[in-house]
């Protein structure tokens, strides 16, 4: 075995850390031009949103070296220890938890406050990884897979309570198990009940059965045209078939408007346009759709944008922050960022598949996959195509958790990258 050298920026992938460098930076701007005053815009008061962000910044690169001085080794050896520990925390906020905004998920040390779901994310990726990198490890087995599900769900049913919008990102991780061989059909039947979801609160339950049911016998009358035999040996696979899907739609319906609280559903609603209201549920889309739609193609100029500067925006340095991008820096600004986060994407898979060892290339699409789904979803939201659930802009939206917390998912893999090169 090859001895690793000492130099912990040995082998690490320069670009990677430049464009996370580019991202916190121009993050940063944009959180600056969200919040600032005119009576109080000194860059290092921490008594403001772009101050405390700036120290968390500033923070972020202990962490960073801390990450890289530790053998590559290490994370893997003690991905197991690292989930435990972040389920721990999450149990804990049952307990100890300060409620924000009305979700306890926080907890608060003096006049600072972390979120654990922010590096959950990461640990749930390493206890995957770890998991699927088994040699022995076989995915297509259905008890392989209840053991890959749980891993993923449980964070995600223990951050559900107190913040569903956040508990999503955790389907991100199906991306990786269909990559390490998990059929395709769970992502088709994942987007198929979305789907379903979608068209129970556009129509009535009624024409929904009936036309599912006339596609699914459309299609069994399909099979036995192309072979008769086929009703003889999967009869019970039919009838099921009709079973399962009636359940689901019932079952949906009535989670719709009996478990979904009021201002949900208003959302779902808002987002469909069954409901015009700018006013209320709506006023925070509205505004942002007016404020990106207002810096048209290049944009107003950094501190010139009348409607961040307003604050019309309610939380634009958090969740909006891609609002203040689209009105400040216009069309070309909101590419740049999306550009510069596909760059980001497509580099972690390209080093990713690089690895001899599974270990490392697993966690990589984990880190790819939880970025992406991040940034579909934040944008989506922002530009109306989906419903409002709080999911900050990695790197780029306020908040010291989530900063820490994307840096810890990303250069714990560039830590892996750099370590490739020696024997496992």
């Amino acid at each position: 075995m090859r001895q690793e050298r000492t130099n912990i920026f040995f082998g690490v992938d320069w670009f990677l850390v430049f464009i996370y460098i580019i991202l916190v930076a121009f993050g940063w701007m944009n959180i600056y031009a969200a919040t600032f005053t005119e009576e109080n815009s000194a860059i290092l008061d921490l008594s403001t949103k772009y101050g405390k962000q700036l120290l968390w910044i500033l923070l972020s690169i202990p962490i960073i070296i801390l990450i890289l001085f530790i053998n590559g080794k290490f994370y893997e050896r003690f991905a197991s220890i690292f989930y435990l520990v972040s389920i721990a925390s999450l149990l804990g906020l049952f307990f100890f938890g300060k409620e924000i905004k009305g979700a306890q998920s926080w907890y608060s040390f003096g006049g600072m406050s972390l979120q654990p779901s922010e590096f959950a994310k990461a640990f749930t990726a390493l206890a995957l990884a770890k998991l699927l990198s088994d040699r022995k490890y076989n995915l297509g087995l259905i008890k392989n897979q209840i053991k890959a599900f749980i891993i993923i769900f449980l964070p995600a049913a223990l951050i559900a309570v107190h913040d569903a919008g956040s508990a999503i990102i955790y389907l991100s991780l199906f991306f990786v198990l269909n990559r390490e061989g998990l059929s395709l059909a769970y992502i088709v039947l994942g987007t198929s009940a979305i789907l379903l979801f979608i068209l129970t609160i556009l129509f009535p339950v009624k024409y929904i059965i009936i036309s599912l049911f006339t596609l699914i016998t459309l299609y069994l009358v399909y099979r036995v045209y192309k072979d008769k035999r086929y009703l003889r040996f999967n009869w019970i696979k039919i009838i099921s078939t009709y079973i399962i899907s009636l359940t689901f739609i019932l079952s949906v319906n009535y989670a719709y408007n009996n478990v979904l609280d009021q201002y949900q559903r208003d959302r779902f609603e808002v987002l469909l346009g069954l409901n015009n209201d700018t006013k209320n549920v709506g006023y925070n889309l509205n505004q942002a759709l007016k404020t990106i739609s207002s810096g048209g193609i290049k944009g107003k100029g950094y501190l010139k944008g009348d409607r961040t500067q307003g604050k019309f925006v309610p939380e634009q340095h958090t969740d909006y922050i891609f609002s203040t991008v689209g009105e400040e820096w216009g069309f070309l600004g909101t590419t740049f960022v999306i550009l510069l986060f596909m760059i980001l994407l497509f580099r972690i898979i390209n080093r990713a598949e690089k690895h001899t060892n599974k270990f490392g290339r697993i966690y990589g699409y984990g880190v790819a996959s939880i970025l992406f789904f991040h940034l579909i979803v934040n944008v989506g939201m922002v530009i109306g195509l989906l419903p409002t659930v709080g999911i900050p802009l990695p790197f780029l939206s306020y908040g010291g958790s989530s900063l820490w917390g994307f840096t810890l998912l990303l250069f714990v893999f560039i830590k892996l990258d750099a370590h490739k090169s020696y024997d496992w």
